[in-house]
């Protein structure tokens, strides 16, 4: 349908310039009959020449950069076209510089017209390549970094219903249920290129809920959330790496809190967590951030803010512009 476009507007360039160059052309050499008419005889040698620079002149000299040469030869093919057409159609008998004053123009406007139009064409096709290339690369690499972070989801999920089993079989139940939704989300949902806020929120409370159950008596969370367009769209998987590490990283007997907040379609996440530094595995903890600092940059150019601070408590801070 691209290329279809492409040539319809192509072959409509085309014939516009031809109409236009023939009726000016007609004009100034008004004082002939059309049967008489140097122009027109001059004319199927002109389209010849166009058409001989468009489909092989250009795409050989271009192409191996040889833009001298084709200068040159540019230079070459309109001095002889114009002396071809002074001598021999219009037969005016005046010197090699009167000739290029008067004629020079007839060959020069089409040669350089469709010359720019073969150049212009060119560079839109090679930006559409680069933009495919561009939108090939991001996928795979969204689609890489989805896969590095799905696995510790599932990961710490399962580790929660395996120890539930065994202490509290009561409780498995509820559990497996919020798995087979988070597993719904992760496995479908997030192959979307973005998923609603209120799916990817349930998706998150669920995973806090796992953690209230692991870490009970253990940690204290605080989670709030104060959203005013729960339709808005999301990447899927952003806040659960800031929210993961947390969790991860929080020491004993700690608070963790997380305030989601939407407000004009402009999201922001805070979460604050106790880390001990000695004992942290900053490699591990790197990882999961430098993902998500690649997500952003390739799904929100220019639209978010991450701020991280490590003082007394690891705090992060995510603002999303949602429009």
């Amino acid at each position: 349908m691209i290329n279809l476009k492409k040539h319809t507007s192509q072959i409509l360039v085309h014939l516009l310039f031809w109409m236009l160059f023939i009726l000016v052309s007609l004009f100034i050499f008004s004082r002939y009959y059309w049967a008489e008419n140097p122009f027109l005889q001059y004319l199927s040698i002109l389209v010849v020449l166009v058409y001989v620079n468009n489909f092989i002149l250009l795409p050989f000299f271009v192409k191996r950069k040889w833009y001298l040469l084709y200068s040159l030869l540019f230079i070459a093919i309109s001095f002889f076209a114009t002396q071809l057409y002074c001598n021999v159609f219009a037969q005016c008998g005046c010197s090699i510089m009167k000739c290029l004053s008067d004629y020079l123009w007839q060959t020069l406007v089409p040669l350089i017209f469709f010359s720019f139009i073969w150049m212009l064409f060119r560079f839109l096709d090679e930006q559409n390549q680069k933009e495919d290339m561009i939108k090939q690369h991001t996928q795979m690499e969204l689609k890489f970094l989805k896969s590095q972070i799905n696995p510790h989801v599932l990961f710490n999920n399962l580790n929660t219903i395996y120890s539930y089993s065994i202490e509290k079989p009561a409780e498995t139940p509820e559990l497996i249920l919020m798995l087979s939704n988070n597993l719904k989300h992760v496995l479908y949902e997030s192959n979307s290129q973005y998923v609603t806020l209120e799916k990817e929120l349930h998706f998150l409370e669920n995973y806090i809920k796992f953690q209230k159950i692991r870490t009970e008596g253990v940690k204290q969370i605080h989670y709030q959330t104060k959203i005013t367009n729960q339709q808005l769209n999301i990447a899927p998987l952003l806040l659960i790496t800031i929210i993961e590490n947390a969790f991860k990283h929080s020491t004993l007997n700690s608070v963790i809190s997380i305030d989601i907040e939407e407000q004009n379609k402009v999201l922001s996440c805070s979460c604050k967590n106790d880390f001990d530094s000695a004992n942290t595995d900053t490699t591990e903890f790197k990882i999961g951030l430098n993902n998500l600092k690649k997500r952003l940059d390739l799904l929100y150019p220019d639209k978010h803010t991450l701020v991280i601070t490590n003082h007394k408590q690891f705090e992060v801070v995510l603002t999303l512009d949602l429009t």
